[in-house]
């Protein structure tokens, strides 16, 4: 198999497909990329991963390259695995990518083949790739075009990837579905339970999966809003709500809310081609989930600026992470950065410490500053702010960020931190939702 683009989602696919057992070629257009994979270097931060690749390399079943002639010959499974992000200027997504990946791989299709998509796709994209490819390839309708959405999580994408919770095969023939099912034989032997469609339910899947969680982050975010309103405690609001079993409390946590480079962009480009469609209402909805998301930033903001005496102007702030979630390297629209560069930019002397994403988030953000741990950014700060719930920051004890800050005052951006044991210890404790 090949697997076209070697980000985050197709180099893990790639790596894990040849772990399993499978000879694969990664395909990219970027040779840096490219040159770092084959000499075993992971381009981001994905827990297992480096090892797996180097596990998958030294079994010969693993190469990358740019050259996608060779992938064409190669592979009787193309996977798709290239970027959608956000059209600049638009909320739709930009499909640029993966329509030059399907350009430049079709040509190259002589013989029967399936091409799975796995990229996150406005519905009605793989329609319009199986003309384009059907039009390209020498060996036209012979090769097929299924749409096989990922779902991984980042810091858990390979187990996601070895076992995922389901597989959805959008598909418009026998063929195809077994040739699928073939592909991932070593995951579906663990009873894996597959969900096989037609192709614009497949796109729907994920976006609609993607919806429906950051629903569930901003509905919780909203009665925090509220319990600001009404001195009640949102932390145990939503404890009480978990044990609705129809509920649940997953994805029912209080905080700074959502980032990343799915949920925001996904959720915004699904209300956008919604409207293309003329069933805008039907999810008019995420517009308010986006506007409760990116409020959720300004009151932390407000809780730091409260604690400042109403101005941040020459204060030192510690923020701590700057990657969306724990255990990755992501920056992407990371609610963290977001809040650390607003106070930077309001003339706080901001300095971020965060376990994996400081060079990512030095390059973009070069006017902040950086500390080498925790402690260090918290030296001579008036505020320290919790923006991303690593495990160490977490299980910091007030007492060791006590003998270097100038004042005891936190704000916990992520509900992560235990409010008494920090009240007992002397720190002014602030969180969004909490008297």
């Amino acid at each position: 198999m090949s697997v076209i683009g070697t980000g985050y989602l197709g180099a893990t696919h790639a790596i894990c497909m040849a772990v399993m057992g499978y000879d694969v070629i990664g395909v990219d257009v970027d040779p840096k990329k490219v040159q770092k994979l084959n000499d075993g270097e992971v381009p981001f931060f994905e827990p297992g991963l480096p090892e797996l690749l180097t596990k998958a390399l030294e079994s010969g079943r693993l190469r990358f390259t740019t050259d996608f002639a060779e992938a064409g010959e190669f592979g009787d499974v193309h996977f798709l695995c290239v970027g959608t992000p956000q059209q600049q200027g638009s909320e739709a997504a930009d499909l640029r990518y993966v329509d030059s990946a399907v350009e430049s791989l079709a040509p190259h299709l002589r013989r029967r083949a399936l091409v799975a998509g796995k990229s996150t796709v406005p519905v009605g994209t793989a329609a319009r790739l199986a003309a384009l490819i059907h039009e390209l390839a020498p060996a036209g309708e012979k090769v097929e075009l299924a749409w096989n959405p990922e779902f991984l999580r980042e810091g858990f994408a390979v187990d996601d990837t070895m076992k995922p919770d389901r597989m959805v095969f959008g598909v418009t023939s026998e063929w195809a579905e077994q040739m699928l099912r073939a592909a991932f034989a070593p995951v579906l032997a663990q009873g894996v339970p597959v969900k096989v469609t037609d192709l614009q339910t497949a796109e729907l899947v994920k976006v609609a999966a993607n919806s429906f969680l950051a629903t569930k982050i901003s509905y919780i975010n909203a009665m925090a809003e509220v319990c600001e309103a009404t001195g009640a405690d949102v932390h145990d609001l939503a404890e009480a709500l978990a044990y609705d079993e129809r509920i649940g409390g997953k994805f029912l946590r209080p905080g700074l809310g959502f980032g990343g480079g799915c949920l925001p962009k996904d959720i915004r480009a699904f209300a956008h081609r919604a409207e293309e469609l003329g069933v805008g209402q039907a999810v008019g909805f995420l517009r308010e989930i986006d506007g409760i998301n990116r409020r959720r930033r300004a009151r932390t903001v407000d809780l730091v600026v409260e604690l400042c005496d109403g101005d941040v102007q020459g204060k030192r702030i510690a923020a701590l992470g700057a990657a969306f979630k724990p255990n990755s390297d992501d920056i992407r629209d990371a609610p963290a950065l977001d809040v650390a560069a607003t106070l930077s930019r309001m003339g706080a002397d901001v300095v971020v410490f965060d376990p994996a994403a400081m060079e990512n988030a030095r390059r973009v953000h070069p006017e902040l500053s950086y500390g080498d741990n925790a402690i260090d950014a918290a030296h001579n700060a008036d505020v320290v702010v919790l923006l991303t719930e690593w495990t160490e920051f977490r299980e910091l004890e007030p007492a060791a960020m006590t003998a270097v800050t100038a004042q005891n005052k936190i704000v916990d951006g992520r509900h992560a931190l235990d409010p008494a044991k920090w009240r007992s210890a002397g720190w002014e404790y602030r969180a969004l939702g909490r008297p």
